[in-house]
């Protein structure tokens, strides 16, 4: 199904996702994506954006959405809409995560444990799916945030990759959304009336990455061109490799 996305606001997001799939050799002809999404917006942006460069990309790939069900009781119906809109099939990887961490673990800090069994719970279900690649939603702002706590919590320059080879698993996970900012996936989930589904989680928002995320929002305000400055440090430093 093709679709119209030939005004301004989409020109710009589109092009700059195509320039970085293209520099970092994300996706190939007969590649199977297992997309990560989790019913927030950089999930559903980048399901909304994936199925866009599959109308018009110049060779053939398919798309697969999976959500990694935590054991907390989600309405997941308008992620489910939103797959059927977009002619995505959607696959449900049912676990315990969240008693796991919350109520077995009782884990003072348990984002590290969560994300670490939720990525874990992504890849299996991805070959179990017959895909080859995970497509996640890190966008720009979530580069930089990453970068700021490898520093101060690890002391290590570091940061997301655009595109990561797990080998134990013979997966290879892509960020198409890496040189893109968070306001601009809002804005088009927005604009497009993209479904959202609220985070259940009881730490969201409280987490040692909303405080960089404070960090990078003061750094933009008194230096607008740091996004950019930040991408080319990334480069030249061979962090992103091309």
């Amino acid at each position: 199904m093709k679709r119209d996305y030939n005004r301004h606001y989409n020109k710009w997001f589109l092009s700059t996702v195509k320039q970085t799939i293209i520099r970092y050799g994300m996706i190939t002809a007969g590649d199977k994506l297992a997309i990560g999404v989790s019913g927030g917006k950089d999930s559903s942006a980048l399901l909304y954006i994936l199925s866009l460069v599959q109308d018009h990309a110049p060779f053939s790939f398919s798309l697969q959405a999976v959500f990694v069900e935590m054991g907390w009781q989600v309405d997941i119906a308008p992620m489910e809409n939103l797959c059927r809109r977009l002619h995505i099939p959607l696959h449900v990887e049912r676990t315990a995560i969240a008693r796991i961490v919350f109520e077995v673990r009782k884990e003072k800090n348990p984002c590290s444990l969560c994300a670490k069994m939720r990525r874990g719970a992504l890849h299996h279900a991805a070959q179990n799916l017959g895909c080859n690649k995970v497509a996640l939603g890190h966008h720009l702002d979530d580069a930089m945030e990453t970068f700021f706590l490898n520093i101060i919590f690890s002391g290590r320059l570091d940061t997301f990759k655009p595109f990561t080879y797990l080998d134990r698993r013979d997966l290879k996970l892509i960020r198409p959304l890496i040189c893109i900012p968070e306001k601009t996936l809002a804005t088009l989930c927005r604009l497009e009336d993209l479904p959202l589904v609220p985070n259940p989680c009881p730490v969201a928002g409280r987490t040692k990455r909303h405080d960089m995320g404070e960090i990078v929002d003061f750094l933009l305000s008194r230096y607008p061109r740091s996004y950019q400055r930040f991408i080319t440090a990334m480069e030249k430093s061979h962090f992103w490799k091309l």
